[in-house]
């Protein structure tokens, strides 16, 4: 009976790492955890304060989340399908509500869409403006993007008082 606690431990154990096992799975599994993170500093923020910023130079914390909305739908819709991607200047959310709804939204598309990308796609170079990349480097841009401006909005969060989530790693 031992060896069977044992030996089904290592099978679970083992089915556990080997879901993370490729750079896009473990690349998912944090996608997600960001989206979650995120989501909870915009829930944090009061509504009244969406339009705060800190300095005339800087976006609001609303422009800030459509930022990161917009920057999710470029990089993955560009470099990870043949849909060609067109910028287009919409128009701000009105409420805490919609802007949440966006963020969620293109989290979820942009996971989906590298949900179905392949291993060996991620070696392969494409054109960035920047000179050319490969769809791995894109793929850690998108994500540095949202924690770049993730932690700008941890800092328009404490400059209003309001504390911020509980960070979530991995």
């Amino acid at each position: 009976m031992k060896i069977l606690l044992v030996l089904l431990s290592v099978i679970t154990i083992h089915t556990t790492l080997a879901q993370q096992t490729t750079t896009k799975d473990a690349w998912l599994e944090k996608w997600e955890n960001s989206k979650n993170y995120l989501v909870g500093i915009a829930e944090a923020m009061p509504e009244e304060h969406y339009n705060f910023k800190p300095t005339e130079r800087q976006m609001t914390f609303k422009e800030q989340l459509v930022h990161i909305k917009e920057n999710m739908d470029w990089l993955s819709n560009t470099y990870f399908t043949k849909v060609e991607f067109k910028k287009t200047k919409a128009e701000l959310p009105l409420t805490k509500a919609e802007t949440i709804t966006l963020i969620t939204e293109a989290f979820d598309k942009a996971y989906k869409i590298i949900s179905i990308t392949t291993e060996e796609s991620l070696l392969e170079t494409v054109d960035f403006f920047a000179g050319p990349k490969s769809r791995l480097q894109i793929l850690n841009l998108l994500h540095d993007h949202v924690t770049h401006h993730r932690g700008q909005l941890i800092v328009y969060l404490n400059l209003n008082n309001v504390e911020p989530p509980a960070y979530s790693g991995w």
